[in-house]
Formats: C-alpha cells, sequence, structure tokens
C-alpha cells in the first residue's frame, strides 16, 4: 500500500473548519479521499458513486460534499459534457496565502 502526504494545514487548521464550523465531516472524508486520488497526477476523473462508495456516504452525501468543498474552492471539477463523469482537481489555498 502507498502512502500519501498531508499538509499539516489540513489536519490543524482545515479538519476543525470542516467538521467542526461547517459541520460537514462529509467533505473533510471526500477531501481526504480526493488529495489521495488527486496525488500522482494532480487531477483525477470519478463519479458521485465511486465517491460514494469509496468513502461510505450515500451518493446524495456525497454530492453534498463536492458542493461544500466546491463553494469553499478547495476542489474544483470539470466535465467535457453535461453526462460525463467529472474531472476534480483538490485546491491547496493555503500555499498561496504562505508565498505571500
Amino acid at each position: 500500500m502507498s502512502q500519501i502526504q498531508l499538509d499539516r494545514y489540513v489536519v490543524e487548521v482545515l479538519m476543525p473548519d470542516l467538521i467542526g464550523h461547517d459541520r460537514s465531516a462529509a467533505a473533510f472524508a471526500v477531501y481526504l479521499f480526493l488529495w489521495s486520488k488527486c496525488a500522482a497526477t494532480g487531477r483525477s476523473q470519478i463519479s458521485y458513486a465511486t465517491i460514494a462508495t469509496e468513502t461510505g456516504l450515500s451518493k446524495a452525501g456525497a454530492q453534498r460534499a463536492i458542493a461544500a468543498l466546491r463553494s469553499r474552492k478547495l476542489v474544483s471539477s470539470r466535465k467535457t459534457s453535461p453526462t460525463s463523469v467529472p474531472e476534480y482537481r483538490v485546491a491547496r489555498p493555503w500555499l498561496r496565502a504562505l508565498r505571500g
């Protein structure tokens, strides 16, 4: 099994913010899931059904989590057609703030 490396910010700031403040543990779980899927190439094409299955969420829960992450600009997605599977990218906006 391979390992992924997380920024300290994810555990020390983002986790309490999403789970405690936003009351969305699902959004944090989906963020971590997408982080691991995007680690190698920076993006991943994955369906809501797969996100739900892999995280243990319902499909509606996965959709709400993605919507919350998009609104916080932590995840971006794009589709090549209205019915295609989205391609996700995980944002790390705290890195821009650190660079100044």
